[in-house]
């Protein structure tokens, strides 16, 4: 068995790096750039031109401890680093701790403890005095992104922190001129996409935003779903197109020709029966079999047993108005030895380029899966890797991926751990 795996085909480990777990890896130039999933940890830049020895050469702070940076993305000279307020999910929840308690006193008699408090808005009974603190506090005022001056790869340079709104920012897409941000804003319910010109890159400047119909309240939009069940997950564009995940609201195709004005002009939902959240939605660069294929990749969430884990879709999308599923990939829980060790097991992304008929598929417990869509309709899994757990964790939880044009693989684990592999075959 190779090193570091438990399974392993077609993939060896030539380097593991000892870093606080994350939510991105973006490798540019000899350099990786690692967004972190959890303060005070935020980027690290990683010299990557030795792979078998990284070298960390610059580590960068969150704002503060209330947010995160776990999603970084690079253009030329350029990095752009989110700022999500941190431990957002739990803290919403946190809302309702004196609706819950009122109600607990009043069918019960007596107050609710600790432990029946945090079951019932899933934290850890540790997270408490946290969560009840955030009742009190100023609302979050950090969301947004930073953009940074990267023309010394160890000592970057913050140029901005543009402010967006709530939250603040989660994934988003980047290239020379503009930057495709996935973000709450005043007056609409869940992320929306707003694009920012950054030809100045000192001085961001939006130029458009899109939603889908509901998200916008302060217009007198009504959502249709709960919460922020329909919500941009990020975009990624191709062309004159941006392809959305939309989370439980399926996948949209927007027509960007007209950067001002994004419009759909193509849509697939699949939510239900599917029960895990549409993830990313990307566009392969090339006709497979005379056919416009797109790919997308849903997230582990909150799984229930008995129900599909989340999975790998194939679209074909020549015509956008009617996208039409090909084919999906799962992987089986037979024979993993961590689909019940404590971490997700699902799938939750792919590399965001392609350069042949590879996908590069974490699947957080089920570790790394390459799957070939050389046939859309019957997609193959080629290799895998399955690493062993990081130490002082139960089960790896492969979290993203990246490959670069040596062909190496990039795995980040949100646990713990930066892992280079190599293609044996």
């Amino acid at each position: 068995m190779s090193e570091g795996a438990v399974s392993a085909k077609g993939l060896r480990r030539i380097a593991w790096l000892d870093m606080p777990g994350g939510g991105q890896v973006y490798v540019d130039g000899g350099y990786a750039y690692i967004g972190h999933m959890e303060p005070p940890h935020g980027t690290s830049i990683v010299d990557v031109s030795d792979p078998r020895n990284p070298r960390i050469v610059a580590r960068l702070d969150p704002p503060s401890s209330g947010s995160h940076t776990h999603k970084v993305r690079v253009a030329g000279d350029i990095m752009v680093t989110n700022v999500e307020q941190d431990q957002r999910h739990a803290l919403r929840r946190a809302k309702r701790i004196p609706e819950i308690e009122a109600a607990y006193l009043a069918q019960h008699g007596r107050a609710i403890s600790d432990v029946e408090l945090a079951a019932a808005i899933k934290v850890k009974p540790g997270f408490l005095p946290r969560a009840r603190a955030s009742l009190t506090e100023p609302a979050y005022a950090e969301g947004g992104f930073r953009v940074w001056d990267i023309r010394d790869r160890s000592n970057p340079k913050l140029l901005t922190h543009q402010l967006t709104g709530g939250i603040g920012v989660h994934r988003f897409d980047l290239d020379a001129r503009y930057a495709y941000i996935s973000t709450e804003m005043e007056g609409y319910v869940g992320n929306i996409l707003v694009i920012y010109d950054i030809a100045d890159p000192a001085k961001p400047r939006e130029v458009s935003r899109w939603h889908m119909p509901g998200q916008h309240v302060a217009a007198g939009e009504v959502p249709t779903w709960q919460g922020q069940q329909h919500r941009l997950h990020h975009t990624l564009r191709h062309g004159d197109q941006l392809f959305a995940a939309v989370w439980y609201a399926g996948c949209r195709i927007l027509d960007v020709s007209d950067i001002t004005r994004p419009k759909v002009v193509g849509e697939y939902r699949y939510h239900p029966p599917f029960p895990e959240p549409t993830h990313t939605f990307m566009r392969v660069p090339f006709q497979i079999g005379g056919r416009d294929i797109a790919v997308a990749v849903d997230e582990e969430h909150e799984h229930v047993a008995g129900q599909l884990h989340g999975g790998l879709w194939v679209f074909d999308v020549t015509d956008p108005a009617k996208i039409q599923p090909l084919s999906m990939w799962h992987l089986t829980e037979l024979d993993n030895p961590y689909v019940k060790a404590g971490g997700r097991f699902g799938a939750h992304q792919f590399q965001e380029h392609m350069e042949d008929t590879c996908l590069y598929t974490t699947w957080f417990g089920g570790g790394l899966r390459v799957v070939d869509i050389a046939d859309p309709t019957a997609p193959t899994e080629v290799a895998h890797w399955l690493a062993e757990p990081p130490p002082g964790q139960s089960s790896p939880q492969a979290n993203d991926v990246d490959t670069d044009a040596r062909g190496l693989v990039y795995v980040l684990d949100r646990n713990r751990g930066l892992e280079i592999l190599e293609r044996t075959a």
